[in-house]
C-alpha cells in the first residue's frame, strides 16, 4: 500500500517537470472541473475513422516495441512495460475486426497477428493456461487470462487453419475445465483464488472452443458458470463478487462489471440462451440510464449502483460495446446513440494525449483524469483495444 502511494506521487511530480506530458494534466484539469468539455464535444465518423486508425498504429507499435510477439504498457515515466499475454491474446480480435475497416493494410495486420499467436503458443504452460499479469513477472497459469489468450489464437486459426492454434485451444479449454468448482464458479487458479462473477468473460471463449471442437465438455462449462453468475445477481441488475480485488468488493470497478455484462450477453447468444442475454441487459441498461442522467461514468459501482472515483476509460468503452451489441440485438435507437456519445468522450481523451511523445501518440489513458487510480499515468493496452473496438463497431452500424 505504502510503495503505491509513493510510486503514485512520483509519477505525478515527474509527469509535471516534462514539457509535454505536463500539458495532458492541464487539458484533464481544466476540461474535467471546470468546462466538461470532454462530455460536450461531438465527431464525425470520418473523424472517428481518424482516430481508430491512430489507435490501431498504437497498438501495433507497441508491438513492435516489445522483445518478443506480445503487446505492452506504456507509462510517462517509467516507459513501455514487456509484453502481457493475457491482454496480447484479446487485441488479436481488435486487430482482426479493423482489417475490415482498413482492407489495405490486411497482409500487414495479419503478419502482427500471427507473430503474437506464435509467441502465445511457445510461452502456453504444460497445464494449458497462461500465465498472470506481466511476461516479465513470470508468474503461474490464471483462469482469467487463459480464457482471453483462448481468443486470439480462435482468431490466427480463423485465418489460417494451422492446427498448432487449435491444439493451444484445446489444451487450455480442457484445463479450464478441469480446475472448475462443481458450483460453476473458478476458485483454484483463479485470480486471488476467489470466485467472480467476470469470469463470464472465460465462459465465452470456452464456448468458441466448443463451436470449433463439438466438445460438449465445454459448453456444460460455459452454462455451469453462467447459471452461477446469475445467482449472483441482485433484483436492480448488479452483481455480487464482481471486483478484481478483495478489499473493494462492495463497489467494483466498471471493467469488470462490463466483462459479466459482456461474456453473459455473448454466451447467450452462442447458447441461444435468453436469461443470460436477459441478466447482462438488465445491468447494462441500469448504467444506460446511469450514464445518460450524469453525462459520464465515475469508475465503481456499489449495490445500490451508487457511483464513486474517475472515470476508468477502459470500463467506459466496453460500455460502448456492450449498449451496441444491444442495439443489433433489440434495435433500440437509444442504445447506438448512448454508445457513440461515449466514443466521443473517448476521442477527446485519446487526442488530449496528442501531445505527448511518439510512445503514447495514439492510446488512451487508463483514467480520465490521467491521475485516477485506475492505471494512473499510464496507457494500457487494453484500454485502447476497447476504444478501438468500440470505434470499429459503431462504424459498422453507422452511415453518415
Amino acid at each position: 500500500m505504502i510503495g503505491s502511494i509513493k510510486r503514485y506521487f512520483r509519477f505525478f511530480f515527474q509527469t509535471l517537470f516534462l514539457k509535454k506530458e505536463k500539458i495532458i494534466l492541464f487539458n484533464h484539469f481544466v476540461s474535467f472541473y471546470l468546462t466538461g468539455s470532454f462530455f460536450k464535444k461531438h465527431y464525425s465518423k470520418k473523424e472517428k475513422e481518424k482516430s481508430l486508425q491512430l489507435a490501431v498504429n498504437w497498438l501495433l507499435s507497441s508491438q513492435n516495441n516489445s522483445e518478443d510477439g506480445g503487446m505492452g504498457t506504456y507509462y510517462i515515466t517509467e516507459g513501455w512495460t514487456s509484453s502481457y499475454p493475457e491482454t496480447s491474446g484479446y487485441i488479436l480480435t481488435t486487430f482482426n475486426d479493423s482489417i475490415k475497416i482498413f482492407p489495405g493494410r490486411k497482409v500487414e495486420i495479419e503478419n502482427s497477428i500471427f507473430k503474437c499467436a506464435d509467441w502465445l503458443l511457445e510461452i502456453q504452460k504444460p497445464s494449458g493456461g497462461w500465465q498472470s499479469h506481466y511476461i516479465s513477472h513470470n508468474r503461474p497459469e490464471v483462469v482469467f487470462n487463459t480464457g482471453q489468450v483462448i481468443r486470439g489464437l480462435a482468431v490466427a486459426y480463423s485465418i489460417e487453419k494451422n492446427e498448432k492454434y487449435l491444439t493451444g485451444i484445446i489444451k487450455a479449454c480442457d484445463w479450464l475445465s478441469k480446475v472448475q468448482e462443481e458450483n460453476g464458479s473458478w476458485v483454484k487458479m483463479a485470480s486471488m483464488n476467489k470466485a467472480r462473477v467476470y469470469d463470464s468473460y472465460v465462459s465465452h471463449p470456452i464456448l468458441l472452443g466448443y463451436q470449433l471442437t463439438g466438445n460438449e465438455k465445454y459448453k456444460k462449462a460455459a452454462i455451469k458458470n453462467c447459471d452461477w453468475i446469475l445467482t449472483q445477481q441482485l433484483p436492480n441488475g448488479w452483481f455480487e463478487n464482481a471486483d478484481n480485488t478483495e478489499k473493494n468488493n462492495d463497489r467494483p470497478i466498471l471493467h469488470t462489471i462490463a466483462y459479466t455484462i459482456d461474456g453473459l450477453i455473448n454466451c447467450g447468444i452462442i447458447l441461444d440462451e435468453k436469461k443470460y442475454v436477459d441478466a447482462g441487459k438488465k445491468a447494462a441498461d441500469k448504467l444506460l440510464d446511469l450514464f445518460n442522467e450524469g453525462k459520464h461514468f465515475n469508475g465503481r459501482f456499489d449495490k445500490g449502483w451508487k457511483s464513486s472515483g474517475y472515470m476508468i476509460c477502459t470500463g467506459c468503452a466496453q460500455m460502448a460495446i456492450i449498449w451496441m451489441q444491444l442495439f443489433k440485438i433489440r434495435g433500440e435507437e437509444k442504445y447506438k446513440e448512448s454508445a457513440s456519445k461515449m466514443n466521443d468522450q473517448l476521442v477527446y481523451i485519446q487526442h488530449s494525449c496528442l501531445t505527448i511523445r511518439g510512445n503514447g501518440n495514439g492510446a488512451i489513458t487508463g483514467s480520465f483524469p490521467l491521475w485516477g487510480k485506475y492505471e494512473p499515468f499510464g496507457f494500457p493496452n487494453w484500454a485502447t483495444k476497447y476504444m478501438a473496438d468500440a470505434l470499429i463497431l459503431e462504424m459498422s452500424l453507422t452511415t453518415e
